[in-house]
């Protein structure tokens, strides 16, 4: 396994920010690692960076214990942490040349221009840090965590900030270097996940709720389905109660979750009848991955 994450558990004061949690990913997995903000996705990959110290359990990479071999692990591990660090009054090859110095890798020169190409900077790559758009600097940092050609790659939302175009762009990036990484990332954007990974692992208040694969994962959602319906008239959520979980969206806007969308939009349409209201529209979210979020992570106390 490229990582194993066994028992580990982070306490700050009287919190517990990560709870005893395990999971192992296999060489060349892209899986995405999912959760609310504070729910301890970031503090987790601090761990298994060896950049944050656990206080119970332990981490392996590519079989190595992160806290005995930190070092080593480190030699096998590129990370982008979130808040993405960089000099910005250094030039680009300028940066990934004081890079890998640290790393010490053979022919530098060489690695800093093939990383720079592996993640589309070419076009920048003359330009100082500070002069390039977010897309652009979060290249650097992704090139940052390749240049010493790890088997590893954590990446903590490298895509926060981005345009639609940018995040597409990154995307892409990530996808390529799946091809030869164990990639672990976390996102906010749920349709990054379904596009890059087949499996996930959601984390909630510190604990993990769900690790599966994709479809598998959205095929246990079933249990539970949502619709969202808009009325012309203004309603109260009472009205609905019968049907199923009601969340008000608005004063003529709800959501509901019933084991049986189809069911349900029937039961709907049949109580608008009976009350002689008009319905806007009518919409179930079908089984995406924000379903099986949200269902997720709003149920688990």
């Amino acid at each position: 396994m490229s990582i194993t994450v066994t028992n580990l558990t982070k306490i700050y004061g009287t919190q517990t920010a990560v709870n005893n949690i395990s999971f192992s990913i296999a060489k060349g997995e892209i899986v995405g690692f999912l959760g609310p903000n504070g729910a301890g996705k970031s503090t987790t990959m601090k761990m298994i960076t060896g950049y944050l110290e656990q206080d119970g359990g332990q981490a392996l990479v590519c079989g190595e214990t992160v806290t005995v071999n930190g070092l080593s692990t480190k030699k096998k591990t590129g990370y982008l942490p979130e808040a993405n660090p960089l000099y910005y009054d250094m030039y680009v090859r300028e940066y990934l040349s004081f890079m890998a110095g640290i790393h010490h890798v053979k022919d530098s020169k060489k690695r800093v221009e093939e990383v720079i190409v592996t993640v589309g900077l070419k076009p920048e790559a003359n330009k100082k840090i500070a002069q390039l758009s977010k897309g652009y600097k979060q290249r650097v940092g992704i090139a940052a965590a390749l240049i010493h050609n790890p088997e590893v790659l954590i990446l903590d939302e490298p895509t926060s900030g981005l345009d639609p175009n940018q995040i597409i762009e990154i995307r892409e990036v990530i996808k390529q270097l799946g091809k030869s990484k164990t990639i672990l990332f976390s996102s906010h954007i749920l349709q990054e996940v379904e596009a890059l990974c087949e499996r996930v692992i959601i984390i909630n208040r510190g604990n993990i709720v769900a690790d599966s694969n994709l479809q598998e994962l959205q095929q246990k959602s079933l249990a539970q389905q949502q619709v969202t319906v808009e009325f012309k008239e203004s309603i109260n959520t009472v009205v609905l109660a019968s049907l199923g979980t009601v969340t008000a969206l608005s004063d003529n806007s709800f959501s509901i979750t019933a084991p049986d969308a189809d069911v349900l939009k029937k039961q709907i349409l049949q109580l608008a009848i009976d009350n002689n209201l008009n319905i806007v529209s009518l919409q179930s979210s079908g089984h995406s991955l924000e379903a099986v979020f949200r269902q997720l992570t709003s149920t688990v106390q």
